[in-house]
C-alpha cells in the first residue's frame, strides 16, 4: 500500500534551500561576550557620580587587576569615590545580579534559536510490498515569526538591562550613604572624646576640692554625673562609628582583614557654594530616570505583542515536513519513490484566541498603569528629595557659619575672663563641653545634607530611593548636661 503516493512532489533543492534559510535565521542571535555588562555600565556610569567607575569583568585577568586596584584604594584614606568604585567591582550581590543578566541574555538566544528539526524513519511491510518512510519536520510558525520574536526578546532584554543598571546606581548610592555615615560617626566620636576629657578634668578637680573641704558633696556629685553622662555618650558614639564602619564594609563587599584595616578621611566634604536649582527637576526625572525608561519600554513591548497574541494562541502549532518514501514490491522488485511536503495546521474549533487576546490587552493596560504610577512616583520623589535637600543645606550652613563661630567666640571670651580671674574654672569647663557639642551638631548637619544630596541625585537620574533615608541619623546624641 502506498499512503504517500497522492502527495505532490517538489524538487530536492527546495528542501535544501529552506533548511539553509532556517539555519541562517537561527544563527542570527548570539550571546553578548561580556554578559551585557558594557551596556549596564554605559547606563549606570553617568548616574553614579564617578567618571571612571567600572563593573566587574568576567575575564579572570581583569578580575585580578580589579583586585589589585581595590587593594591600592584601601591602602590609603578611603575617599567617597574610591568606596563607590570598590563596591561596584567587589560587591557579591551586584556580581550575582550581573550574572543573572548574562543568564537572561543566554535565555534570549535560546528563545530565538529554532528548535532542532525532527527526523523520523519508519519501515512498514506487508506480504506484497515493503515501504520505508523518511520525514524531516520543523515548526513553520517559529520560522515565520523569528524576526518579530527577535525584536520582542531584544526589547525585553533592554528592560532587564535597565533594571540591572538601576541596581548598580542604587548600590552606588547606598555606598555613598554608608561612607558619609561612617566618616561623620568617626568625627562625632572624636568630639565625644574631647567632651569626656573636659568632664574628667572637672570631676578630678571637684574631687580634690571636696577632699580639702572647698566643695560640697552636692557640687561634687554634679560633676561626677556630668562625667558619667559624657562617658555614656562616648560609648554610644563609638558604637555608632563601629556600626557605620561595618555597614560601609558590607556595602563594599569587604570581609576579613580588609573590612577592619581600611582608614577613613578625617572630615566630610565641604558644603557646596551654591545649591542645585529647583527648576526642571521633574522633567529631568521623567527624562533620565532608569525606572521610568524601563516602564516605558515594557509598555512598548506589550503593545507590540498584543497584535500577535491571538494568532499565536490559535496557530501556534503550525508545522511543515518534507517526506521521502520508498515502496518496493516483493514479487517483481519494482521500486517506487515518492516525495512531498506535509503541512500541519490546527483547526480553531474550540479555542479562537479570545482569552489570549484579552490577556494581551490586560497586560498592555497593566503596563500603561505601571508607567503612569512610575512617572507619578518619580515626580513626587524628586520634589520630596529637593524639599529635604534645600533646608538641610541651610541648616548645615547655619551650623558652620553662625553656631560654631559663635560658640568659639564664647569659648575664647570665657578663656580671657578666666585668665583675668573673672570666670571660674567650672565656667571654662562647661563652655568647653558646650563648644564641643556644637561641633558635633555641625558635623551631623553636614552629614544630613550630603545624605539628602545623595537621595536627590538618585531621584533625579537613577531610580526610586524608597523611603528617603537621607535624614536618618546614625546616632542621636542628646545634649550634654552642664553643671558646676
Amino acid at each position: 500500500m502506498k499512503r504517500s503516493a497522492r502527495r505532490h512532489t517538489l524538487p530536492r533543492w527546495s528542501a535544501l534551500a529552506l533548511a539553509a534559510l532556517a539555519s541562517m535565521l537561527a544563527g542570527c542571535a548570539s550571546v553578548s561576550p561580556d554578559g551585557l555588562r558594557g551596556e549596564v555600565q554605559a547606563l549606570a556610569q553617568p548616574r553614579t557620580g564617578v567618571a571612571d567607575a567600572t563593573l566587574p569583568a568576567a575575564d579572570p585577568a581583569a578580575r585580578a587587576q580589579a583586585r589589585q586596584a581595590i587593594t591600592g584604594w584601601l591602602a590609603q584614606p578611603l575617599s567617597q569615590d574610591a568606596a563607590v568604585r570598590t563596591a561596584l567591582l567587589n560587591h557579591p550581590g551586584l556580581q550575582a545580579r550581573l550574572a543573572a543578566l548574562g543568564v537572561a541574555d543566554a535565555d534570549r538566544v535560546q528563545a530565538l534559536t529554532l528548535p532542532n528539526p525532527q527526523f523520523s524513519i519508519a519501515r512498514l511491510s506487508n506480504p506484497h510490498e515493503r515501504e520505508i518512510e523518511r520525514a524531516l519536520a520543523f515548526s513553520l510558525l517559529d520560522l515565520v515569526t523569528l524576526p518579530w520574536r527577535s525584536a520582542r526578546q531584544a526589547e525585553r532584554l533592554q528592560v532587564a538591562t535597565l533594571q540591572a543598571a538601576q541596581e548598580v546606581v542604587a548600590q552606588a548610592a547606598d555606598t555613598r550613604r554608608a561612607w558619609l555615615r561612617a566618616v561623620a560617626a568617626e568625627q562625632v566620636a572624636a568630639t565625644h572624646e574631647r567632651m569626656v576629657e573636659a568632664a574628667e578634668a572637672g570631676a578630678e578637680l571637684a574631687r580634690r576640692m571636696a577632699r580639702v573641704g572647698n566643695f560640697s558633696r552636692l557640687q561634687h556629685a554634679r560633676e561626677q554625673a556630668v562625667l558619667q553622662e559624657a562617658t555614656a555618650q562616648r560609648a554610644r558614639a563609638r558604637l555608632a562609628a563601629a556600626t557605620a564602619r561595618e555597614q560601609l564594609a558590607r556595602s563594599m563587599g569587604l570581609w576579613g582583614p580588609e573590612a577592619q584595616q581600611f582608614t577613613l578621611p578625617a572630615q566630610l566634604p565641604a558644603l557646596p557654594a551654591t545649591p542645585l536649582p529647583a527648576e526642571g527637576i521633574e522633567a529631568t526625572a521623567l527624562r533620565e530616570r532608569l525606572d521610568v525608561q524601563a516602564a516605558r519600554r515594557e509598555l512598548d513591548t506589550e503593545a507590540r505583542q498584543q497584535g500577535w497574541a491571538r494568532a499565536g494562541a490559535v496557530f501556534g502549532d503550525i508545522g511543515i515536513a518534507y517526506q521521502r518514501n520508498t515502496a518496493t514490491e516483493r514479487e517483481s522488485g519494482h521500486r517506487e519513490t515518492t516525495r512531498g511536503w506535509e503541512l500541519d495546521v490546527p483547526l480553531p474549533l474550540f479555542d479562537w484566541g479570545g482569552a489570549a487576546r484579552t490577556r494581551a490587552q490586560a497586560r498592555v493596560e497593566q503596563s500603561a498603569a505601571t508607567l503612569q504610577d512610575t512617572a507619578v512616583r518619580a515626580r513626587s520623589e524628586v520634589r520630596s528629595a529637593w524639599l529635604t535637600y534645600r533646608p538641610a543645606l541651610d541648616l548645615a550652613r547655619q551650623q558652620r557659619d553662625e553656631v560654631v563661630p559663635l560658640r568659639q567666640f564664647i569659648s575664647e571670651e570665657t578663656t580671657l575672663r578666666y585668665n583675668g580671674m573673672l570666670a571660674s574654672v567650672w565656667e571654662l569647663l562647661a563652655e568647653a563641653r558646650a563648644s564641643t557639642q556644637s561641633v558635633a551638631a555641625a558635623i551631623e548637619a553636614q552629614r544630613d545634607f550630603w545624605l539628602a544630596e545623595t537621595d536627590l541625585q538618585l531621584a533625579l537620574t537613577g531610580t526610586s530611593p524608597g523611603a528617603l533615608q537621607g535624614l536618618a541619623s546614625g546616632a542621636a546624641t542628646p545634649s550634654t548636661p552642664q553643671g558646676h
